[in-house]
């Protein structure tokens, strides 16, 4: 019998390079999307015909609980949240909403509907937020300097409770910053290599960005949902640290992304004051040597290899446009 997976967030970066290798290991996949006239199929176009989509909410318990009636999943990646940090200020309590209490009401669907379904939590490394030791291990305390990374603390925290009060196996990843031709252009990453495709081709001149000292330990997105995928067959429910343990400034990556099309960053970047943080997290660097022992992950891809990837997927699909445009 195959197994049934349910993945929350399946239309996102990591829904999608989660639901490709589920798919490989011959996995039934089904994905949850809001009924929303805004949600985006982009990402897993080329696997829809594959997957099984069904309509729920993370705001809504009852649609949980009828997803896990009918569909009798064997494991849940809850990957659905309001996940960008800039938003959560301008909405913190929607980002409490979805990202704190919906962890909640799906755990508890599981808790009332079948107590053996594995659960997958995406905890974030923004839960560090205000280091107080670097690197970051699964025991290095939280210090949350957003309404997101408050949220994902309490979608981590109530995730350990349940497992510890009900005796579910539910797992916490937390995932330092990962990257990919996926990511959301509201991301820096993504930013900053599609605007660098943009003045390679002519069709921009500036990159508009905050902070440039800001440091982040960047993988690349396909390394890190294998990661999701090893916690979910231990035999022992446990929360990881998921990371390169590299750290690279915002500045490092803008370099990198204008020399592989032989441009200057000093040329085109310009630091704007309303992309400051108001509270900002300035160092984040991990130390993934619990999942390297127990599920003998480590991250495939570097730094410079990341860049390049996401530049030239910019590339690509700039230069398809235009030929589309011909």
């Amino acid at each position: 019998m195959n197994k049934r997976v349910l993945i929350t967030g399946i239309t996102g970066q990591d829904g999608s390079y989660l639901a490709e290798l589920l798919l490989t290991k011959g996995c039934d996949v089904i994905g949850m999307v809001r009924r929303s006239s805004t949600v985006n199929f982009e990402r897993i176009a080329h696997i829809q015909d594959q997957v099984k989509l069904v309509s729920g909410d993370l705001l809504d318990e009852a649609s949980m609980i009828e997803i896990l009636r009918t569909h009798q999943p064997h494991e849940i990646y809850n990957l659905a949240a309001q996940s960008f940090v800039q938003t959560s200020f301008r909405q913190p309590v929607l980002t409490g909403e979805t990202t704190a209490l919906g962890v909640t009401r799906l755990l508890d669907a599981i808790r009332l509907v079948d107590p053996e379904i594995r659960f997958y939590q995406a905890s974030s490394s923004e839960m560090f937020g205000k280091v107080s030791e670097v690197p970051q291990t699964e025991t290095t305390p939280f210090y949350p300097r957003s309404p997101y990374g408050v949220a994902k603390v309490y979608g981590h925290w109530i995730t350990v409770n349940y497992r510890e009060s009900y005796d579910l196996h539910t797992t916490s990843g937390i995932l330092f910053n990962h990257e990919s031709p996926r990511r959301g252009m509201e991301f820096v990453t993504r930013k900053i290599s599609h605007a660098v495709a943009q003045i390679k081709l002519g069709q921009a001149t500036e990159l508009r960005l905050g902070n440039l000292d800001a440091k982040r330990d960047w993988g690349f997105a396909a390394d890190y949902v294998d990661a999701m995928w090893r916690m979910l067959q231990q035999d022992e429910p446990k929360d990881y640290v998921i990371c390169t343990g590299e750290t690279h400034s915002v500045r490092e990556f803008c370099q990198h992304a204008f020399d592989h099309v032989g441009l200057s960053w000093q040329d085109h970047v310009v630091v704007d004051e309303t992309f400051m943080r108001p509270a900002e997290v300035d160092l984040l660097v991990g130390d993934s040597q619990q999942a390297e022992n127990d599920l003998g992950w480590k991250p495939e891809t570097p730094f410079a290899d990341l860049v390049k990837l996401m530049v030239d997927a910019d590339l690509d699909l700039l230069q398809g446009r235009l030929r589309s445009l011909a």
